[in-house]
């Protein structure tokens, strides 16, 4: 199982991107859940950001509850998040994660929001 980030980039204060996971070796429609986390330069910890069950059901962390939306597209194999109204705090290595009776995870992309 592969996962491969991209989407991720310079922007400025209130932009948006969208950034994307690319998932091989694995049928999306088995999945568990796939998930969207971020980590900080320096951090001791990933922060989840947005969940996607198979159930369709959703969930997004308070920081960017409004602002961010999770979404997949199972035939081409991709999960994405888009991002709006980004904020200096939004800044971060952005990692995917699928879990498929185990957890895999991508090597992240980074996404600097700049005033």
């Amino acid at each position: 199982v592969q996962l491969v980030e991209s989407g991720g980039g310079s922007v400025q204060v209130g932009g948006s991107l969208r950034l994307s996971c690319s998932v091989s070796g694995v049928d999306l429609s088995t999945y568990d859940n796939v998930m969207w986390y971020r980590e900080t330069p320096g951090a001791r910890t990933r922060d989840w950001v947005a969940m996607f069950w198979r159930t369709r059901d959703l969930l997004y962390d308070d920081s960017v509850k409004g602002r961010f939306t999770i979404s997949t597209d199972d035939a081409k194999k991709m999960v994405f998040l888009q991002m709006d109204r980004l904020k200096p705090e939004d800044t971060a290595k952005y990692i995917c994660k699928i879990r498929v009776g185990r957890d895999y995870w991508g090597q992240g992309t980074q996404v600097t929001v700049v005033s």
